[in-house]
């Protein structure tokens, strides 16, 4: 497996050849990338003659212009990896990575690869300390960066306190640890068909508008991304986003509850696995107009309710399909999420308290509960794409659970031995 290590310009940087070494024992493919600033600690030449491949320094190393893969080396080689470790990374590294801004080969690395990232910080103890860096790593860590923190000692100024780098077969263990992770889960869902749902319908009033509601679609994109990833197939049906479907899923869009609904019936004696992610509208106008209604003072709307997408996916879903409803509550969330669980029969429901600032609709960053008939599996807040993953783990350690269950009642049982006198 392929391992880039990128090297930030501070003392410690001379440690990231042992990190090297390290890996290589793992027998991983290391190669490395480094900063400006890193060269002036160690050569690139160092690494170069450690791991046998050329040390990728500049956006324009070697440009050649007449070459389209040497102008996107960048992207081949974020592409290409199985993980990006960065050790050193220092302060200013770490503002930049935080704030999206990709000046070098590096920076422009992290934002383009799709690969596990896991940043060991090394620097003085106040710049470590600093409130700015502190914000920098929680950003990268609510993101999926896996922080490997500093430990306490004497520090290169003279210093004692936070700030040096972490033990190298500390962050060689953790990467191969991530790798592991990675490679059992890569395609631990080969045998499923995922049908997800995501986005919020649209149920018309006239030609021009229509009832809505705030949902992005985020976290349906996320789970279908995740779960592609990971070896299943995925039909996404998906109501109007800003979002590009993910690579490799087959997308059915439709707009109003009733198509959502015709959708997920047609596809769902292929799939194996169901997850309602999207927004659908509870109410539609009982008339559509069809001429834009104009402005003529108060009007009042009839709303019929709309079909119970998630009851009848669940009357009708074909024997050994799991259903995974999504509620979004505002005031007394566990409770109202066992309430739709047990109206509805689903196997799981996701419940999101939307109350909660900075969370859930139109953000990038998420927390859940995972709700089953025995349990509530608390979901953190983390980024939408990580909390796809910690979803489909629990999704899939629900259907081990249900299998066994299955496994143990065909079981013969033995009958007691009887008494015939």
């Amino acid at each position: 497996m392929k391992v880039i290590v990128g090297v930030s310009g501070g003392i410690a940087a001379y440690k990231a050849a042992e990190l090297v070494r390290a890996l290589q024992q793992q027998a991983l493919d290391v190669h490395v990338t480094m900063t400006e600033a890193a060269q002036q600690f160690v050569q690139p030449l160092t690494f170069a003659a450690l791991t046998g491949h050329r040390v990728l320094t500049s956006l324009w190393q070697d440009a050649d212009h007449s070459n389209p893969d040497a102008a996107m080396e960048h992207i081949a080689e974020a592409q290409s990896c199985d993980a990006l470790v960065i050790a050193p990374a220092t302060a200013d590294l770490l503002a930049r990575m935080a704030h999206g801004i990709a000046n070098d080969f590096l920076t422009t690395l992290y934002l383009a690869t799709p690969a596990p990232v896991l940043v060991a910080p090394a620097m003085n103890v106040q710049m470590w300390e600093h409130p700015a860096t502190q914000a920098n790593i929680a950003i990268l860590a609510a993101r999926g960066v896996q922080i490997l923190p500093p430990e306490s000692g004497a520090l290169a100024c003279g210093m004692v306190g936070s700030g040096r780098l972490a033990d190298v077969e500390t962050i060689a263990r953790a990467v191969v640890a991530t790798l592991h992770r990675r490679q059992n889960r890569k395609q631990d869902m080969a045998q499923e068909t995922v049908l997800i749902t995501a986005g919020g319908t649209r149920e018309p009033i006239d030609p021009v508008r229509y009832l809505g509601n705030r949902s992005s679609g985020k976290m349906g994109y996320a789970l279908a991304e995740a779960a592609q990833q990971r070896g299943a197939r995925v039909r996404l049906i998906s109501a109007p986003t800003q979002l590009q479907a993910p690579a490799g899923c087959a997308v059915t869009p439709v707009l109003t509850a009733e198509q959502m609904r015709a959708a997920v019936l047609e596809h769902l004696p292929q799939a194996t696995l169901v997850i309602k992610a999207a927004a659908v509208a509870d109410f539609r106008p009982r008339i559509t107009a069809g001429q834009k209604i104009k402005r003529s003072g108060p009007i009042t709307l009839e709303l019929e309710p709309t079909g119970d997408i998630l009851s009848e996916t669940v009357q009708r879903r074909l024997p050994g399909t799991l259903v995974v409803g999504f509620a979004a509550e505002t005031n007394d969330p566990l409770e109202h999420g066992r309430g739709k669980l047990a109206r509805k029969g689903a196997d799981a429901i996701v419940l999101n308290d939307v109350s909660r600032a900075g969370i859930g609709f139109e953000s990038d960053r998420n927390a859940a509960t995972f709700l089953t008939e025995s349990r509530a599996i608390d979901l953190p807040e983390m980024s939408k794409r990580a909390l796809a993953d910690r979803i489909l783990d629990e999704v899939l350690a629900l259907r081990r659970d249900k299998n066994l269950l299955s496994e143990v009642g065909a079981m013969p049982t033995r009958r007691a031995p009887t008494d015939r006198g």
